[in-house]
């Protein structure tokens, strides 16, 4: 009984979790690249390891003739009639070449190919367990970073989360326990490369699934997930059975349920929002709480017009747009909120008639701000005045108008002239 082997065998069994036979195949197919120098220079040779003691024996395929040419691969007739009594010429016999050395020395030569086949195996079997699991999330350790990707230990394998699937609040140590989503599994020839995403929007969707049993069994569904990693999430839920409240469903009791999530999320904000098949509906709802005056869809253009009172503008559009960016995202359509202008006040009307005339060339934001005070707000205001009208403003003078004056009446003739165009 070869004990060596058989220990070897029973220790990648039990620690690595790989099929004994499989072990004993790529042992039996390495011993075979070595046999040349350690067995026999025959052109065939068999090896063959017994399944139960693991004894290693060799066999050579050699031909009876009757003059032997080559002695590895020839037998004279009368020594072949000694091994088999009915043996001729031009038959094919074994003969056992088992050296008495044999298994450590072909074991040593075969030490490489050996490791080799059975890192081989391990990969394949960390790709047959992940192959059918992106969508799914698991749990690893932070071993290492490559330069800004993020290399995660998830027990036999490892997972690559590149910087773009990163979040960018989020920072990371090694030994750090994180949870990632299988964006992809890739069977390269260096091994699998799992690629992990906490940024994806898929990432917030499967949390919901694994936190919201409603979600999980098709109750309430997820119609759509729009996502600005590390800062805001908005989720769209809509319920299959009446009773159910898709939001409460996922806010959870004391709202549980959500700030489990967020809590995974390291605070990223969640807005969920009730689906409705009307645009009209889904975006009031998408844009709470902020209140709405009134809203227009263009279906060319595939916008939504948004009117709202002066005090929910900030609160409509959001953070730096960012509330506005996300109903786009999750509707579909474009989304354009504007103030009511019956609610903007004078300072704000002269405001931004002393932008429209400071546009013009030649007019400028010094002169722009002294015609607006004078009462002269437009380009057809100041063309229909008197030129004394205009020199008369407090900081003008002659010149000054004249060269005003002109410029107005240049950029009337061009605007005039886009219009009729």
């Amino acid at each position: 009984m070869n004990n060596e082997l058989l220990a070897v065998l029973e220790y990648m069994e039990r620690e690595r979790g790989i099929d004994r036979e499989t072990l004993i195949t790529a042992v039996e197919s390495a011993l075979m690249s070595a046999s040349k120098k350690s067995v026999s220079p025959a052109k065939d040779i068999r090896i063959a390891i017994d399944r139960k003691t693991c004894d290693i024996r060799a066999w050579a395929k050699v031909q009876v003739v009757e003059n032997v040419v080559a002695p590895h691969d020839q037998i004279a007739a009368p020594n072949a009639r000694k091994l088999k009594a009915d043996a001729k010429v031009g038959d094919f016999l074994e003969l056992e070449v088992t050296p008495k050395n044999f298994g450590r020395i072909a074991a040593q030569a075969a030490k490489q190919a050996i490791l080799h086949k059975i890192r081989q195996a391990e990969k394949d079997m960390v790709f047959e367990e992940y192959k059918d699991r992106p969508g799914d999330i698991v749990s690893g350790t932070v071993r290492r970073f490559e330069r800004s990707d993020v290399i995660i230990d998830l027990g036999k394998a490892e997972g690559l989360m590149s910087s773009r699937e990163r979040v960018p609040t989020e920072e990371y140590q090694v030994g750090d326990r994180i949870r990632a989503h299988i964006l992809s599994v890739q069977n390269n020839p260096q091994g699998p490369e799992i690629l992990l995403s906490r940024s994806h929007p898929d990432f917030v969707r499967k949390l919901f699934e694994l936190e919201v049993s409603e979600i999980a069994d098709g109750t309430v569904e997820i119609k759509g997930i729009a996502r600005e990693a590390g800062f805001r999430s908005k989720i769209a839920v809509v319920s299959h059975d009446e009773k159910v409240d898709p939001v409460g469903a996922c806010v959870g009791m004391r709202g549980i349920r959500v700030k489990n999530i967020v809590r995974e999320l390291s605070g990223e904000k969640i807005d969920i929002v009730r689906w409705h098949d009307d645009i009209k509906t889904f975006v009031t709802n998408a844009l709470a709480p902020a209140k709405l005056i009134r809203l227009s869809v263009n279906d060319e253009t595939h916008t939504v017009h948004i009117v709202v009172e002066a005090d929910q503008l900030s609160l409509a559009i959001g953070k730096k747009g960012q509330n506005a960016r996300l109903t786009a995202k999750l509707t579909g359509w474009k989304i354009d909120i504007q103030k009511d202008e019956g609610d903007v006040g004078f300072d704000e009307k002269v405001a931004r008639a002393v932008a429209k005339l400071a546009n013009y060339e030649g007019i400028g934001a010094d002169h722009a701000s002294r015609l607006v005070h004078a009462g002269f707000l437009t380009l057809e205001g100041m063309l229909a005045a008197e030129l004394s009208d205009l020199e008369a403003i407090d900081g003008f003078d002659a010149e000054t108008a004249a060269k005003v004056r002109a410029a107005a009446e240049k950029a009337f003739e061009l605007e005039h002239g886009k219009e009729e165009a």
